[in-house]
């Protein structure tokens, strides 16, 4: 299947697709800020740069995109086009994932991610349940986290 978009416009689409300041990021601070967690952005010290950093918890939390992180969701798919570029670059961003995690891990940081997924789509999680478990998970002693929405609701 062809695109419908000429290739130019189609680079502009995808160049303004957001790194930080996402609007599943911005739910996720606003929510947790709301709770009294108080946090930094976007640390460049710490590997992956993570999106917030919680250093009272020694955790940090990534939002993650389904599509641009391979997700196995509903929301993620595959491009048809250019397949081959698009399968390299989706696994190389799961390769330096893994690899942050481990960093972190080594650097004794804990970390958390929120799936798009769990923030949207017809599979999404409570509001009120993303922000609880974050907390419970913040104030715990679990290592890591992993949210991501549920099929089997």
């Amino acid at each position: 299947m062809t695109d419908i978009v000429s290739p130019r416009k189609r680079s502009e689409m995808m160049a303004g697709i957001r790194a930080k300041n996402t609007k599943p990021e911005m739910f996720v601070r606003k929510a947790l800020h709301a709770r009294g967690f108080r946090f930094r952005l976007h640390n460049k010290k710490l590997p992956g740069k993570p999106d917030l950093v919680l250093p009272k918890y020694r955790a940090v939390i990534f939002v993650h995109g389904c599509f641009w992180h391979g997700h196995d969701c509903n929301l993620f798919r595959l491009p048809s086009t250019r397949r081959d570029w698009w399968l390299n670059k989706i696994n190389a961003n799961r390769a330096r994932d893994s690899r942050v995690e481990s960093e972190l891990a080594k650097l004794g940081w804990r970390w958390a991610i929120v799936w798009e997924c769990a923030l949207r789509g017809k599979f999404r999680l409570e509001t009120g349940d993303v922000t609880e478990a974050l907390a419970v998970w913040l104030f715990g002693s679990m290592e890591n986290l992993e949210l991501k929405g549920n099929p089997d609701d």
